[in-house]
């Protein structure tokens, strides 16, 4: 739920004496009557504010004393999400949390400013969650919940939701210039003047970068947005255009035999001809508006979208002439709406604050498109397809303060889904529809001695490809499929604590289950995600935010997982790319005089990369460090020192086959008339060498 959502519940809250102690609408965060610590400046998770132990807000105080490599890595700030890239800077990150390997976005929700990102039936894997088009300087806050849950969540939030908002007016007008090695040049500037008796925000972006790589990544990126506001959280709109758009090369995993045998150096590519093209324009209404005892909210969007993406993971497999390289096209309008009506009420003595919401959207997908490529030049068509997709979820949520000690939030969710593929493969062509009914419950006792509990239940979902629905015929090979359910269970239970027991510190401890019907996992070969077998997870995530200065934080993340699937299979039942263990923790300096930075490890544990768990990934350890000074009163110094102790560890890891062009004809595997199995290999994309990176920032 956006900020504005949050201050009508406090509004409510104040009239009914308690609500301060209640939760209500899907991202809500009431204030607190209860005293808690209060980690200035970062967090707002103090006793009191969330319905889960695993639930939070992030400040843009903590984005912004952040050293980020890409952009995508202010998801991190969620506790336990890893964040990596096995190719281009202008490509979807990866996603781990909870022992899943999300691929691109598969079973965590995103959205900015009220717009979904997940993108389903996409053309590079479903949920595919690319948020190249945000700009840090501008997110005010970022709220985020995991698990099954929550009632205004809905696809893709199996292992949680993360809300990015943007500021109304930002503290500052800014201009920031940042110059780093590998020909690094960003240059962001943002403003709220006032106008029309509301303000304006503006901001833009421009970035290029080459990055390690012997072949150049020649990254161009331009951000922009326009927004106007008006109005206060009881009554108002904003309107938002933003526009995005950005080319490059991409360098993605590369096959290790290559690199142990000398054939390729670390940061050499297989393939200097596989990249990508992709933009992002949208246009998006907020509004609020008291109605009788209550108030009304609605976000509103149209997003124009398109991405090509060119690579090959497979080399020289499957055509041994021209290569395996591949297209993939999308190009879509995404249009869709978010009414919701938040009221208190008094049953008795208890007091209560009711929502009820629907969330529509609707892709018209004018292509969705796969194809063999050489150099970027087409050479076959796989398949291409229009699709219409349609969703619509109806919820209801109730929280209701029982005792001074006891509060419940209780919630239904409805979806239905409607597919339409005409596929350029006659025999897959058709329609589908599916629905279902997802119960939500969340119990909160406390504060005693400064400490809540919390246990969580709920029944959540995935969508799963509309083209994997309706397919009998498989594209690539020509032989019969089976279509794929339109919409997968998933269950999940949380039991958590959080405390502010010890003076400036806050700590939560979650322990928590979740099982899912279907699991939607990577295809090397294919460069997508494919409907797969059930499985269950469970684990404990530990965190802890601590300011023992006035100009100190220490934060610590810690999480353990155990992944399997559910079924019997003599593969065998681990998971492959199930992440088991995490870690992050950080050391952050305010303002300590003129100077301010900070330090910051994540620790992205081993996975098994094959069902029998014969072949893990290796471990990395990733640090960066941030060293800035205030020069004057509006200007400040920052250098960031990105990989700061030069590893040469993985950013992510697979294992497949695959066919060198030295092995075509030369080993058994890979017969130069093709059709061959391959040579069955870790694939790895690797970090980045140490980076510098300096910044210049001023504010007006």
């Amino acid at each position: 739920m956006h900020s504005r959502e949050r201050r009508t519940r406090a509004r409510w809250g104040r009239a009914a004496g308690v609500l301060a102690l209640c939760s209500a609408a899907a991202w809500g965060q009431d204030e607190v009557m209860t005293p808690h610590t209060e980690v200035i400046g970062h967090y707002e998770t103090g006793i009191g504010t969330a319905d889960a132990a695993s639930e939070g807000s992030v400040t843009y105080k903590r984005v912004e004393s952040r050293p980020l490599l890409r952009p995508g890595e202010v998801l991190e700030l969620v506790p336990g999400l890893i964040v990596t890239q096995h190719s281009g800077g202008g490509k979807a990150n990866q996603y781990f949390l909870r022992g899943y390997n999300l691929d691109h976005g598969t079973d965590f929700a995103v959205s900015v400013e009220g717009m979904p990102v997940n993108m389903p039936t996409h053309g590079h894997g479903q949920g595919y969650a690319d948020i190249n088009f945000m700009i840090p300087e501008l997110i005010s806050h970022i709220d985020f919940r995991k698990g099954p849950y929550f009632a205004a969540q809905g696809d893709f939030a199996t292992t949680g939701a993360a809300h990015i908002e943007y500021f109304d007016k930002v503290p500052a007008s800014f201009g920031s210039l940042t110059v780093g090695t590998d020909s690094y040049l960003r240059a962001v500037a943002g403003a709220s003047p006032e106008f029309a008796n509301g303000n304006l925000l503006l901001g833009f972006e421009a970035l290029g970068y080459d990055g390690p790589w012997d072949n150049p990544e020649d990254l161009k990126k331009l951000n922009g947005v326009l927004r106007y506001s008006r109005g206060d959280a009881s009554g108002g709109f904003d309107v938002t255009l933003m526009g995005y758009d950005s080319d490059w090369n991409s360098t993605d995993q590369v096959a290790k035999r290559a690199i142990d045998s000398g054939q390729l150096g670390r940061f050499g590519s297989l393939d200097e001809t596989d990249g990508g093209e992709s933009s992002r324009y949208s246009l998006s209404l907020g509004g609020r508006l008291g109605m009788g005892p209550g108030q009304g909210l609605i976000d509103v969007y149209a997003i124009s979208y398109e991405m090509d993406l060119w690579s090959n993971f497979t080399y020289f497999l499957d055509d041994p002439v021209n290569g395996d390289q591949f297209q993939q096209h999308d190009e879509r309008m995404v249009y869709g709406m978010h009414p919701r009506y938040v009221w208190p009420m008094k049953l008795g003595n208890v007091d209560m604050t009711n929502t009820v919401g629907l969330q529509v959207r609707y892709d018209d997908i004018d292509r969705v498109a796969l194809y063999s490529t050489r150099a970027r030049q087409r050479v076959s068509t796989t398949r291409e397809d229009t699709v219409k997709e349609t969703a619509i979820g109806l919820y209801l949520e109730n929280a209701s303060q029982w005792t001074p000690w006891f509060r419940s939030v209780v919630g239904l969710r409805g979806d239905f889904y409607e597919f339409d593929v005409d596929s350029s493969i006659p025999q897959n062509s058709g329609e589908e529809d599916d629905g279902i009914v997802s119960p939500k419950l969340s119990l909160i006792f406390g504060p005693w001695a400064r400490t809540e509990y919390f246990v969580n239940a709920g029944y959540g979902f995935h969508s799963n490809d509309a083209r994997g629905t309706t397919i009998t015929i498989d594209p690539k090979e020509l032989v019969p499929a089976d279509p794929v359910d339109p919409l997968v269970r998933t269950k999940g239970a949380e039991l958590g604590v959080r405390t502010e027991a010890v003076r400036n510190l806050q700590s939560s401890l979650a322990l928590w289950y979740l099982e899912q019907d279907s699991e939607l996992l990577f295809v090397g070969d294919a460069g997508t995600t494919e409907a797969s077998r059930p499985s269950e997870r469970y684990g404990v995530e530990w965190i802890n935010y601590w300011r023992p200065k006035p100009w100190l934080l220490v934060d610590a993340e810690l999480a353990w997982t155990h992944a399997r699937f559910s079924d019997d299979d003599p593969a065998g039942d681990y998971i492959p790319g199930a992440l088991e263990r995490m870690a992050q923790v950080g050391v952050t300096v305010d303002n300590l005089g003129r100077w301010y930075g900070g330090v910051q490890m994540r620790y992205f544990g081993s996975r098994p990369l094959i069902e029998d768990n014969s072949v893990r990934s290796s471990s990395t350890t990733i640090t960066n460090m941030r060293v800035g000074y205030l020069l004057s009163k509006n200007f400040r110094l920052h250098l960031d020192v990105l990989n700061l102790f030069d590893v040469e560890d993985s950013d992510i890891e697979y294992f497949y086959e695959s066919c060198l062009a030295t092995e075509v004809g030369a080993r058994p595997e890979c017969p130069a008339a093709g059709g061959g199995t391959g040579v069955s290999d870790i694939h790895l994309h690797p970090v980045e060498p140490r980076e510098f990176r300096l910044t210049l920032v001023g504010t007006f």
